[in-house]
């Protein structure tokens, strides 16, 4: 698994992680419920980049994760784009844009072991209905880190494929399922290794 986490003193390093986890939950919930014109949309997106900034992260590595998304504002842009309409790709691209980013952040400011700690003791009382608040509490900051990890397998192929002047279609989703599922295996491995599954 890669450690996304860089170190900083700023504001949003020294937040703890249960509310960073917090907002992001709240900031999701009122995404989806509430911005539906182009103005809440782009303020969102705007406010999350000026979060990274907030975070004093060099503007480079916000470039590298909207680079890494690139693929997806392409695919589900151009869809909604010719199917819907452009105002409706511009909403739906850039909240899913924004949200992504978001998450992006919380494992830039946060050590995995801190989100770790803070989602346990979060989901503790759903042990009392026999749920494994461990397996639930690894399963979700697994998927948190590993959003980006999967943009950057993504990235990287189509960057081969057109390195060897190959076409892109939809054979590109074979190797990144193969090579996803490959990782899925190496993180599964370590996981067993240390005792945690």
């Amino acid at each position: 698994m890669i450690q996304l986490y860089r170190p900083g003193t700023s504001i949003l390093h020294r937040l703890p992680a249960g509310p960073k986890l917090t907002g992001l939950a709240v900031v999701a919930i009122a995404v989806s419920t509430l911005a539906h014109d182009v103005r809440a949309s782009s303020g969102v997106l705007v406010g999350v980049c000026a979060l990274y900034a907030l975070a004093r992260m060099p503007w480079r590595v916000l470039a590298a994760e909207v680079w890494r998304l690139r693929w997806l504002v392409l695919v589900l842009g151009g869809f909604l784009w010719v199917f819907v309409s452009p105002i409706a790709a511009w909403m739906s691209t850039t909240r899913v844009v924004a949200l992504i980013l978001l998450a992006g952040l919380l494992t830039l400011t946060n050590r995995m072991g801190d989100l770790l700690a803070t989602l346990r003791r979060a989901l503790r009382p759903l042990g009392r209905w026999g749920i494994d608040v461990d397996a639930v509490a690894m399963t979700i900051s697994l998927v948190i880190t590993l959003i980006p990890v999967v943009a950057n397998f993504a990235s990287e192929l189509r960057d081969a494929q057109r390195a060897r002047n190959v076409r892109v279609g939809l054979r590109g989703i074979v190797p990144l399922l193969v090579r996803t599922l490959r990782h899925a295996d190496d993180v599964g491995d370590a996981l067993a290794a240390r005792g945690l599954v």
